[in-house]
């Protein structure tokens, strides 16, 4: 997100000595790729694929501890020595350890072949199920070995399993292996392809696999087509004839419902193994099998399916192995993964048949091996210390640390939004904040426009239907707790209950229905369904005490209660050794409830929300009370002894606060939140700098990101939203332009185009007058867009409260909400249909829905008081550490900005100050807007593609003042006298506002000149990557005391991620002779003879190739020949052969593959062959090789799914190559081998030298003058070098580099620092004037760029060289060559090395150095 500050206008300063702040937060192209990431509800973790890069390599290192400790342990028992070999060795030893492993299980091997099948099993210990971390995208984990064995002892499929248990009562069904509904699918298929032959082919069942109960169906209907004979009449014969009809799937009319279709559904599938059956019923059978499927399968729903094969054959993981081997010796063991306890259970089995021939396997040596080395997995580290403290109950104090002061926060923690006394507390401040609306009779009258909270009893009844349902809309409520509800109405369309109680209750509704009974009916009162619930429990003998709680008990009273226990158990239970992760789990709900296992799996499987609430319990026990009182929250917590708003302090408390001087810096990773952290350390900055330059401002205005406050998933949704809104735009843009022959179609056009289509289920007739609008008067001047609820009431130009209306119509309803309008125009018949149109149209969008109903009175106030009252985390923040430095601060957003900002005419400043320089390229287009008027625009630009826009926006924010918040929040009491705020509103609009435009702070033109000359002025501030390293001090426990250990940590990645290998390979070039052919060169000639001459040639002249090859001996001058007859002519150009070596990586073979890169010449054949088998189609051609493998030996089994692919041309080695054993291998040259191969191109830094001029015998040359000829050369440093310079105490940057030859060092670039460039149009010179004086910044501002990105590659003897700038307004990095050096420069030479001037630029937009810094 990028972070710009407003400078303020000196105006300003001068006469208020206020500075006012605006970090905006925008859509600019160049946002943060981060930040677009946490938009679409990404991680937002900064660095989440280095993170997950490093639990690998922590996996990986956790592995080699275990082996070591293994290892030296066996050693000490005498198992093995330092001279044993634990790996295959020779020879015919490729699979040796894995026969061991097999034979270990049921024959005696040796204690060293033991120790080698130990060493195996160390490598891979299976899958650990953890309840907290499973994906969706996995699967399930399937545990249902009893039901299998009973389908292989029965020879049934689960569909005949569930037909025969819903046949007999049952109504829960039990979980099958994805194996055993396979093999179910396949034998019905079987079956039915005897009787619909043509329809079952193999390419439908092939097409199916994979695929969800929708998909299925959807692919079955374009092959389940099929001929029936029918009787129809023949008109032109006058008689019933017999004529065949073409037939396809439609699905079939069931009347059936509910558990007799699912009845019906089982008993189909039983019947389709054994008789035919229609294809109708089939597609039936076939979704609902392939359903099943899919829902089981995945990671997880794979393992399960292995572990169900160990438990019918009898084997353990290594005997399962080994006969795959057996069967194909090339299969991969490496995704082949099992339960943790499958290899436990191997574990045992060979230590107890091996204990049998070896004494010393005893019970407690297999305990230390297996518990304590191979199996042993510490308890995942406690997060509790990233919980929040409680706002009302935490302290900081000052501790002293290594001798420094640092603060520290202590107090009682927050407790789980789950906890049952957090929903209670969310429930009770719910229920005092509803208010009853309308007139009630049994009561006192309550006129429309009043209200009133409920009655405490009402509370009671709805507090205790609440505390076991997930909701209750606003209707129910009115029915449970009114005789009169349809005369009555509610501040809540819907009120949220106890989400755990919920939780529960749903999970004993599934228990009694899988023992028979009736599901719990959660509509009916909730006394009626804990009855039910309670007799149900009796009647079984389980735990009654489990439907409620007394939250007023203390300590271990309240923990020791039922509900507690069972809650605590769900919510903090992690995960077993058990298969599923769970096995415990269900044990200890069979205790505590007393039920069986089949029952306790349904309340195992709940989990609940695992974010935290704001309050502690101990801050929630002191409020509650008062909340059942019935005050409201803000009242409680006073009663309570707590102040609700900290920031909201008397008058008197404002004036004596005490002021620090400056913003703290935050401590790293103090906020959960990394985004937010990253914005609040960047606030800190820029509030320093304003105090340092301009002292202590005395108010503050922040405007704040919207989407910082949103979920994940909200923040999804809203991306989401946006591209869709964006294409359905461009495409409307496109049909004006086609249809309508609009040119210029502006925003207003594309509006008013979507609110026509919104009438297309009218007939395109308005919603008041219903009257037919023509296509061709959709953009006439007959036609309105119309507001609703006017804008003279509500502010608010959303398209939910827009629609079409005629002009007349539009100019006679005036300032009515349309409801009003038509009830007063039409009468109550008109109003009545005007309802039912807008109720057919509209039933989906129901805020545009509300609004079309919305009577005056019903218009409430402050309908957009976000602006006051911004709760968001950021915002929180922020004003409590604005509110150290400063007495007043205020958070707004950006609805009321908008309309300021348009009043004041701020967005054609942006338009003028950027028209000249796209005029003078040709990309401005004149057009007449409706009124006529000649408008210029620029093509294709907005706003956004200038930094600037943020400054205009800051400038707006600066000059909005409470009284326009106020103003915009209650338009609606201008209107109506009999509002409270009637006489100050009216006193706001007669003071501030002309015309219904808000005034400026000084006269509008006056204030767009001053405003238009600040943005000119202005240079936008990017942070350049400087760092290298950070000085860590990493601190471990030990016994006593700890481990401190200091260490640099790079800033960023040493290198790319991907890791190439090497290969060598002939490369063959056409190259001309010139003096680089030396005898090494030539050595390369391909042709003997030519190689000979030209060695003969270099001999003669002494071996200096410059003298034997150019000049006057160059080939065309003085020819060459290779014979003695002079007949041969040495040519001028020659074939070289050189080994090449060329850095490869691998990739798997799939449609996204480029087939020519592909290094093997024999496999890239065999790839090229199969492309062309399917037309040159990838998508075709490189998929599906489960069943259509890539043969590269056919009869040895050996297919190819991965290649070796050319990549990179320079990398960096950052091993040597080792045997198996992990000893390194030494070339014939005695040198290690390097391998694994990155690409460290990612630079930190180019430095820029000024060197001596060299002539051919590297001499230093002379201009006329007599004066020293210099030329300007580059070093290159990629980050990976500027962390070993830093590491090692080198300076980063070089500036004596080659000093003893006379280089001299200029200056360096690192990316997004910045730059002044000459102008020769405009004849500026950055080395003539003084760059420090803002007075000269507006002529800075249009030749300042930044370093955008800089490169430099060698091929061969050449030199490629890319430095781009950026001009610093530019937001967009995309290059057209139109406005190459106005909004880019880029430069393939260092032609620019010695006109431009470094300079640096602090937060607030000043130059504060020039020269290298």
């Amino acid at each position: 997100m990028n972070f710009v500050i407003h400078k303020e206008l000196k105006r300003q300063i001068a006469r208020t000595g206020k500075i006012k702040f605006h970090p905006g937060g925008c859509g600019c192209q160049s946002g943060n790729y981060k930040m677009q990431n946490f938009e679409k509800g990404k991680s937002i973790t900064t660095n989440a694929d280095r993170t997950l890069k490093r639990s690998m390599r922590r996996n990986l290192q956790r592995y080699k501890l275990r082996r070591d400790a293994l290892v030296e342990f066996l050693k000490e028992l005498g198992f093995i020595t330092d001279e044993t070999i634990l790996s295959e060795q020779g020879n015919r030893t490729t699979f040796e350890t894995c026969r061991l492993r097999a034979k270990a299980a049921e024959e005696e091997i040796s204690l060293e072949e033991l120790s080698r099948v130990l060493l195996m099993i160390n490598k891979k210990r299976g899958y650990k199920s953890s309840r907290k971390v499973k994906k969706e995208e996995d699967g399930v984990l399937i545990d249902g070995m009893e039901i299998a064995k009973k389908l292989y002892e029965e020879d049934l499929t689960p569909g005949q399993l569930c037909s025969q248990l819903l046949e007999s009562g049952k109504k829960v069904l039990p979980d099958f292996y994805r194996s055993d509904l396979q093999e179910e699918l396949d034998r019905i298929w079987s079956v039915q392809k005897q009787f619909h032959p043509d329809v079952f082919c193999d390419a439908a069942k092939e097409e199916i696999k994979g695929k969800n109960r929708s998909q299925t169906w959807a692919i079955l209907a374009n092959y389940f087509v099929w001929k029936e004979e029918v009787v129809g009449w023949n008109d032109r014969e006058a008689k019933n004839e017999t004529i065949e009809k073409e037939c396809k799937l439609v699905g079939l009319k069931r009347t059936t419902k509910g558990y007799e279709l699912k009845k019906e559904n089982y008993r189909w599938r039983a019947q389709a193994l054994t008789e035919q059956l229609g294809l109708e019923e089939i597609a039936v059978v076939l979704q609902e099998i392939n359903g099943q499927i899919n829902a089981s399968s995945g990671y997880l729903g794979a393992i399960s399916d292995r572990s169900k094969v160990l438990y019918f054959n009898h084997q353990t993981v290594g005997q399962y192995q080994m006969a795959e081997l057996d069967k194909n010796p090339h299969a991969s063991l490496r995704n082949m993964v099992f339960y943790r306890q499958d290899y436990l259970d191997e574990f045992d089995r060979i230590w107890e048949k091996q204990a049998e021939f070896h004494k010393e396997l005893t019970a407690e040596l297999k305990k230390e091996i297996r518990d304590m080395i191979i199996f042993y997995q510490r308890r995942l580290k406690s997060q509790k210390g990233l919980i929040s403290f409680c706002e009302f109950e935490r302290l900081e104090i000052v501790v002293e640390k290594d001798g420094k002061k640092q603060t520290k926060v202590i107090g009682c923690k927050v407790i789980p939004r789950s906890h049952p006394l957090f929903q209670e507390f969310k429930v009770w401040q719910t229920l005092n904040d509803i208010k009853v609306l309308g007139r009630e009779k049994k009561r006192n009258a309550l006129s429309a426009s009043e209200s009133r909270a409920l009655y405490p009893e009402e509370k009671e009844i709805l507090a205790r239907e609440l505390a076991i349902k997930e909701n209750m809309k606003k209707a129910d409520v009115l029915k449970l707790l009114f005789e009169n509800p349809q005369e009555l109405d509610l501040n809540f369309k819907q009120i949220d209950g106890n989400r755990t109680g919920f939780s529960l209750f749903s999970a004993y509704s599934k228990m009694i229905e899988k023992y028979g009974y009736e599901p719990l009916d959660f509509k009916k009162p909730a006394d009626e369904i804990i009855g039910q619930l309670r007799t149900i429990f009796t009647d079984l003998g389980w735990n009654t005490n489990l439907f409620t709680i007394d939250l007023t008990k203390e300590g271990k009273e309240l923990e020791m209660q039922p509900y507690f226990r069972l809650w605590h158990l769900l919510y903090s239970f992690e995960g077993d050794n058990t298969s599923t992760g769970n096995g415990k789990l269900i044990e200890k709900i069979m205790q505590l409830c007393g039920v069986e296992k089949e029952y306790a799996v349904e309340l195992a499987s709940l989990s609940f929300q695992d974010d935290y609430g704001s309050l502690s319990a101990k801050a929630i026990k002191r409020i509650l009370p008062y909340l059942k009182e019935g005050n409201l929250y803000d009242v409680a917590c006073e009663y309570a002894g707590y102040r609700h708003s900290k920031s909201s302090l008397t008058k008197e408390e404002i004036e004596n606060k005490v002021l620090k001087g400056k913003l703290e810096v935050l401590p790293k990773n103090s906020l959960r939140n990394p985004v937010v952290e990253k914005i609040l350390s960047q606030m800190v900055n820029v509030i320093n700098t304003i105090i340092d330059t301009y002292g202590k401002p005395d108010e503050i205005r922040v405007e704040l990101a919207r989407e910082l406050k949103k979920s994940a998933k909200e923040r999804e949704e809203l991306t989401k939203a946006i591209a869709k809104s964006t294409r359905e735009h461009e495409e409307i843009r496109k049909l004006l332009q086609d249809e309508f022959g609009m040119m210029n179609v502006s925003r207003n056009d594309i509006i008013r185009y979507k609110l026509y289509e919104e009438l297309k289920d009218n007939g395109y007739k308005t919603l008041y007058s219903n009257q037919y609008i023509p296509k061709e008067k959709i953009f006439s001047k007959e036609i309105d867009i119309e507001h609703i609820i006017p804008q003279s009431r509500l502010f608010d130009d959303s398209l939910s409260n827009k629609t079409l209306e005629y002009k007349a119509i539009n100019i006679e309803k005036g300032n009515k909400t349309a409801y009003d309008f038509v009830k007063e125009k039409y009468g109550e018949e008109g109003l009545q249909q005007y309802i039912n149109r807008c109720e057919s149209l509209f039933n989906d969008k129901k805020a545009k829905l509300r609004k079309l109903k919305m009577e005056q009175k019903d218009i409430p106030d402050g309908f957009i008081d976000r602006d006051l009252r911004n709760t968001q985390y950021i915002a929180k923040k922020a004003l409590a550490m604005l509110n150290e430095i400063c007495r007043r601060v205020v958070a707004t957003t950006g609805s009321i900005t908008d309309q300021l900002r348009e009043d004041w005419q701020l967005v054609d400043v942006m338009k003028e100050l950027n028209l000249p320089k796209y005029e003078a390229l040709g990309f401005v287009e004149t057009y007449e807007d409706k009124d006529g008027r000649k408008i210029k625009r620029i093509k294709d630009w907005t706003k956004r593609n200038d930094h600037r826009h943020h400054a205009m926006d800051a400038l707006t924010v600066a000059f909005t003042k409470d009284a326009f918040i106020q103003y915009f929040n209650n338009k609606n009491a201008a209107q109506d006298s009999g509002n409270r705020n009637h006489t100050n509103i009216i006193g706001i609009k007669t003071r501030y506002f002309d015309k219904g435009r808000a005034l400026p702070p000084i006269p509008l033109e006056q204030f767009r000149i001053e405003a238009k000359q600040h943005l000119e002025k202005l240079l936008v501030s990017i942070k350049a990557k400087n760092k290298v390293v950070t000085v860590n001090v990493n601190r471990t426990k030990k016994r006593k005391g700890e481990n401190t250990k200091i260490q640099q940590t790079p800033r960023g990645q040493l290198h790319l991620e991907t890791v190439y290998g090497s290969h060598k390979q002939y490369v063959t070039k056409i190259e001309k002779v010139n003096a680089s052919f030396d005898a090494a060169k030539i050595a390369t000639v391909s042709k003997r003879a030519y190689r000979n001459a030209l060695l003969k040639r270099l001999e003669t002249f002494g071996n200096d190739p410059k003298k034997a090859f150019t000049g006057k001996n160059a080939l065309e001058k003085n020819p060459l020949y290779a014979d003695k007859y002079q007949t041969i002519r040495v040519p001028e150009k020659v074939q070289t052969v050189e080994f090449e070596t060329i850095y490869t990586i691998r990739k798997p073979v799939d449609p996204a593959l480029n087939v020519d890169k592909v290094v093997d010449v024999k496999v890239r054949a065999i790839l090229e062959r199969r492309l062309k088998e399917y037309g040159g189609d990838p998508k075709k051609a490189f998929v599906n090789f489960w069943e259509n493998p890539i043969w590269l030996n056919k009869e040895k089994g050996i297919s190819i799914k991965r290649v070796s692919i050319r990549g990179i041309n320079n990398a960096q080695s950052i091993h040597v190559k080792k045997d198996k054993n992990g000893n390194p291998i030494w070339d014939e040259n005695g040198k290690q081998i390097p391998v694994d191969f990155v690409n460290t191109g990612n630079n930190h830094h180019v430095a820029i030298y000024r060197k001596p001029v060299l002539d051919k015998k590297g001499q230093v040359t002379f201009d006329e003058d007599g004066n020293l000829m210099y030329e300007l050369d580059e070093v290159v440093v990629p980050f990976f070098e500027a962390v070993t310079r830093a590491n090692l105490g080198l300076p980063i940057i070089d500036k004596d580099y080659r000093k003893s030859e006379g280089w001299q060092f200029l200056f360096s670039m690192k990316q997004n620092e910045y730059f002044v460039f000459p102008n020769e149009k405009t004849g500026f010179n950055p080395k003539e004037v003084d760059l420090l004086n803002p007075d000269n910044y507006a002529m800075i501002s249009p030749n300042l760029f930044r370093v955008q990105t800089m490169s430099k590659v060698m091929y061969g003897n050449n030199v490629v060289r890319d430095y781009k700038f950026r001009h610093h307004l530019e937001t967009t990095v995309k290059d057209m060559k139109e406005l190459k050096d106005i909004a880019y420069k880029q430069y393939k030479t260092l032609s620019f090395g010695n006109s431009v001037v470094k300079i640096r630029i602090n937060h607030i937009g000043q130059i504060v150095s020039v020269g290298e810094y």
